[in-house]
């Protein structure tokens, strides 16, 4: 079972004991997923449609809590996939249909396609517990989140610019930095930011997926801050070792040409020393000097010592 479908899973098990969250989430549910169907005899009904059989639960669920009404699943495969089942909620009475969509606030918007629905009135989201009510139902119909083991990534996907603008605006009531893409002919509502998908499942009330991420969240983290050190260790290392080897060529072309002995003292003893201890920091090499030098210290006198090279290379750097 994917990510995705352990959070629907889990989110289809949670109803509110209040009646308008319940009401606010079947409203996000018929909205997404539902649609005004011509019967046989004419009238109009109800029909609710989902791949998620978890989701076709949690909606017969809230139509018998909140309306007291008996539906039936019909189970049919899916005609654009190989495998899949879709599942379909239809209430059939025509005066029971327009009450649920009166109560819910939806109407039927004539420039859409299949006699979708669109909220006609914020009446019903007007308490934040509503809000969050709604936004679990329009996950539940229509939205999918990523494995958080991949990337993070949540979205919503809407029939109509305006509901998605609905549902950002809902979102962004929770400062929820929600944005909309259009994609093919849906307008996809999306969060990609692992601390605000995180919020999004605390809104939605799922715990486990919540905790789930988190965990996951917390050990990427520390895998990427150990892999950053180990990054910044191993350059650090591969520049100190480079500089030594550039240091005991310079040291040994010093040595072909002049002699050590040539030098002044204090170049002739840090010279022998590097030689002597190529792996040694500059750390190191200033403890072993007597008197004891500091890291710019060493670091002067190998630069010296670099200097002078580059001049009997032919060089036109002076002598610092």
């Amino acid at each position: 079972m994917s990510f995705s479908s352990e959070v629907k899973e889990e989110l289809s098990g949670k109803f509110s004991s209040a009646r308008h969250c319940q009401i606010a989430e079947l409203s996000a549910m018929i909205g997404m997923c539902g649609h005004m169907a011509v019967q046989k005899g004419g009238g109009l009904g109800l029909c609710i449609q989902t791949e998620n059989e978890a989701v076709s639960r949690k909606c017969f669920t809230l139509l018998k809590k909140t309306f007291n009404i008996d539906t039936d699943i019909a189970i049919s495969r899916n005609p654009c996939l190989k495998r899949g089942n879709v599942y379909t909620i239809l209430v059939a009475d025509e005066e029971r249909a327009a009450r649920i969509l009166q109560t819910a606030k939806l109407t039927p918007q004539e420039e859409e396609a299949g006699g979708a629905l669109r909220l006609a009135s914020h009446m019903v989201i007007q308490n934040n517990c509503c809000k969050r009510a709604f936004i679990r139902g329009a996950f539940l119909a229509a939205g999918s989140i990523s494995d958080p083991e991949k990337f993070y990534h949540f979205e919503i996907v809407c029939q109509t610019e305006e509901k998605a603008l609905q549902i950002q605006g809902i979102m962004q009531a929770f400062q929820i930095d929600a944005k909309i893409v259009l994609r093919k002919k849906s307008y996809v509502v999306y969060v990609k930011e692992g601390a605000q998908i995180v919020e999004l499942l605390g809104l939605m009330e799922a715990g486990l997926a919540l905790l789930n991420l988190e965990n996951i969240r917390i050990l990427k983290e520390m895998r990427n801050f150990v892999n950053r050190k180990v990054n910044c260790e191993t350059a650090n290392i591969h520049k100190t070792v480079n500089a030594a080897v550039k240091q005991i060529e310079d040291i040994r072309l010093i040595e072909e040409k002049m002699g050590l002995d040539e030098l002044s003292s204090g170049l002739s003893e840090i010279a022998r020393l590097r030689l002597e201890f190529p792996e040694a920091t500059l750390k190191e090499l200033g403890m072993m000097l007597t008197p004891q030098v500091g890291k710019s210290g060493v670091n002067h006198r190998l630069r010296k010592l670099s200097n002078l090279a580059q001049e009997l290379r032919g060089g036109k750097e002076e002598l610092l």
